[in-house]
């Protein structure tokens, strides 16, 4: 029970930590963590700041769930996610607002610096439109992802991937800086893209790089 109380208080810790750095604003985004045979995920509609580790929901991989507030709107494209991706622990998806106005203008992010590297290919998808919450919508995510840890959500948002929170926390993070570049560069010439060879060793070398895992206490 205490372990479970840690990971739904990381998740509120994650929220908090989301929306104070500017990656998203008010309920918008929302975030899951794989756990035993389903899914903790934030509740819907409820201020980060105003939640308890009990408010956390738990969902089996069915969708069903017992807690007495609905879980996030958006919980199909989550547990879509966990299901397809064996490797992935959990998901971060936000409304960033660099990585929105690229989504908003229905645009992929292509090889404009090393650290594309991190979404595992050459650009960053931006999954085409559906209506938030909708089985179309987690499938065309579930596209965008193929091969890929993050993507872009055509008029909606960013959604990010990883083995544990950290992980995917770290990535959301990375993928909005990526954007903010990306919209910089655009605003002061042409940007030159790396190559797809150059790309593939830079995604060769990222299983030796970026973040770190924490070491086990002895």
């Amino acid at each position: 029970m205490e372990k479970e109380c840690r990971a739904r208080q990381s998740l509120i810790d994650a929220c908090r930590a989301m929306n104070a750095s500017g990656l998203n604003q008010g309920t918008a985004g929302n975030i899951s963590l794989r756990w035993k045979d389903g899914l903790l995920i934030t509740p819907s509609g409820r201020p980060y700041d105003e939640l308890q580790a009990d408010d956390i929901v738990f969902l089996r991989m069915d969708g069903s769930s017992e807690h007495e507030l609905s879980p996030s709107s958006e919980w199909r494209m989550h547990r879509d996610i966990l299901a397809a991706k064996a490797d992935v622990g959990a998901v971060v998806h936000a409304h960033s607002v660099h990585a929105t106005a690229f989504a908003i203008c229905g645009m992929e992010i292509p090889a404009v610096h090393y650290m594309i590297a991190i979404a595992g290919g050459p650009d960053i998808r931006c999954a085409p439109y559906a209506t938030y919450g909708t089985p179309e919508l987690s499938a065309l995510v579930l596209e965008a992802l193929e091969g890929r840890s993050c993507a872009l959500m055509a008029n909606h948002g960013m959604v990010a991937t990883g083995a544990d929170l950290r992980q995917a926390m770290w990535l959301a993070v990375e993928l909005e800086t990526l954007c903010k570049q990306y919209a910089l560069a655009l605003q002061i010439g042409t940007p030159r893209l790396l190559s797809d060879e150059e790309v593939a060793i830079n995604v060769a070398k990222f299983n030796d790089y970026g973040l770190k895992k924490k070491p086990r206490a002895a």
